[in-house]
């Protein structure tokens, strides 16, 4: 698991300043901890966790020495400024659920035998305890045809007894469409001209 350096944030300096000087802000918060802890992290290390971690994530969050086993909340991206600007934080404690997402992550995308692949969900909302938490789930796509579809129920999150769904178990993770060409075929043609 990895672990972030952070430290705690004086509410004095506004958010903007400490970005200007390299820093993402974030928050801690828990059900052990009073309020939340402002924190801030350096950009690069952000970057850095960010590259194999997400939302969802569980990472250990060092505070001044203080170690959290943490979950990622929430990330907030700036797109114009092409950086991440807040992270939240939540402090697990191992008996208690926490609602958490699993990135919906697709594999063999050239080994579908026909049609288009049509992406419906690209995460999976749950709740679990600490120990039970997943940042991903991994559908293979290998093989499927043209009418095909996966639901959330068919994936392995779903028959996993420590976690409860939050999205509906009968929701499309994804299906295969028959593939459209350019030139319309004798059926549409008809259609069009009945209309």
């Amino acid at each position: 698991m990895n672990t972030l350096k952070a430290e705690k944030r004086s509410m004095d300096v506004k958010a903007k300043k400490l970005r200007r000087e390299g820093y993402v802000t974030g928050n801690l918060f828990g059900k052990e901890i009073d309020g939340s802890i402002p924190v801030k992290m350096d950009r690069l290390e952000v970057d850095r966790i960010l590259k194999t971690d997400h939302k969802g994530s569980q990472i250990m969050l060092d505070v001044e020495g203080t170690v959290y086993n943490a979950l990622i909340k929430e990330i907030d991206y700036n797109s114009m400024a092409r950086r991440v600007d807040e992270i939240d934080f939540q402090a697990l404690v191992s008996d208690e659920k926490v609602h958490s997402t699993a990135a919906v992550v697709i594999v063999n995308h050239d080994k579908v035998r026909e049609g288009a692949l049509q992406e419906m969900l690209n995460e999976i909302a749950y709740t679990a305890l600490p120990a039970a938490l997943v940042d991903q789930v991994t559908v293979d796509v290998e093989g499927l045809t043209v009418g095909d579809t996966i639901r959330v129920k068919d994936l392995d999150i779903a028959k996993n007894p420590e976690i409860s769904l939050t999205t509906d178990p009968e929701a499309i993770v994804l299906t295969v469409d028959a593939i459209r060409n350019s030139l319309p075929d004798t059926e549409e043609t008809e259609e069009g001209a009945a209309e």
